[in-house]
């Protein structure tokens, strides 16, 4: 039986979110602020952290720290404790959201991409979770929130390692979320599906696979929705339609939603 949580004073955290210069990172960021967090943002692209960091503290009277970084690089959880520290800022609450996929059959990527991919969507994960998770812990009264993927669900014919790391967050999330029982901290991974953002600008427009794309605050408010329950699930899944594939997939085995989305990817993948 879940534990039932205090409500969380939004005004209170100061969360840190990877991914932040563009699409849901950015739009986190706009939704925590409005809520009244204080936000350490991080992403590669420092012109966009600082123009949206100087519009939340105009807007919304919070502090925000941008925190231009690789995540790519081995050591990110590290450096962005190193780099905290030295500005005396206490991250209370963690929104790993950086991610991107390569779109094509296995074989005919690029190997040195797809082990930039495993390193953003999966080694930046553990090692920002595994950094700042003590802290969380005895605090207990923020969230840790993982982005997933509906991808995280089955085989992904044309991007079978993204849906390998979401599949890895999902597994990873759901057991910290268990580990946290009884420290007052909220864990949750999340699994939008297509979301109008900058994603397939870089995976490609087959990455959708044709389905219809949900709106990046639509997409955020549900996520927060759930961190706002008495007793918050271990994960939430964005979309009636995308809530009703999950279940589906369940029913028909896992043989056949992998033929189901393969056939869909590599028509869409191969019409580009």
């Amino acid at each position: 039986m879940s534990e039932s949580k205090r409500p969380l004073d939004y005004a209170g955290q100061t969360v840190l979110i990877t991914g932040a210069s563009a699409g849901l990172g950015a739009e986190f960021a706009r939704q925590l602020a409005a809520r009244g967090s204080d936000l350490v943002l991080v992403a590669r692209r420092a012109d966009r952290l600082d123009a949206l960091g100087a519009e939340l503290q105009q807007q919304h009277r919070i502090a925000v720290t941008a925190l231009p970084m690789d995540l790519s690089q081995p050591g990110v959880g590290r450096s962005l404790r190193q780099e905290l520290d030295a500005r005396r800022v206490e991250v209370t609450s963690v929104v790993n959201n950086a991610g991107f996929a390569n779109l094509g059959f296995f074989h005919e990527q690029d190997l040195p991409s797809l082990m930039t991919e495993i390193a953003v969507d999966v080694t930046a994960v553990v090692e920002i979770c595994h950094t700042f998770l003590p802290q969380l812990r005895q605090r207990g009264d923020g969230f840790l929130l993982n982005v997933a993927s509906m991808a995280a669900y089955q085989g992904n014919a044309t991007m079978a390692v993204y849906g390998a790391t979401k599949a890895f967050v999902l597994s990873l999330t759901e057991a910290l979320w268990y580990e946290a029982r009884g420290t007052g901290l909220r864990v949750l991974v999340f699994s939008p599906g297509a979301t109008e953002t900058e994603f397939f600008e870089v995976a490609g427009e087959g990455a959708s696979g044709g389905a219809r794309r949900m709106r990046p605050e639509v997409v955020v408010a549900t996520a927060l929705r759930a961190l706002d329950r008495r007793k918050p699930p271990p994960g939430v899944i964005a979309g009636g339609s995308n809530r009703l594939s999950a279940v589906v997939g369940r029913v028909v085995g896992r043989r056949r939603m992998a033929e189901m989305v393969g056939s869909l990817m590599t028509r869409t993948t191969t019409d580009r």
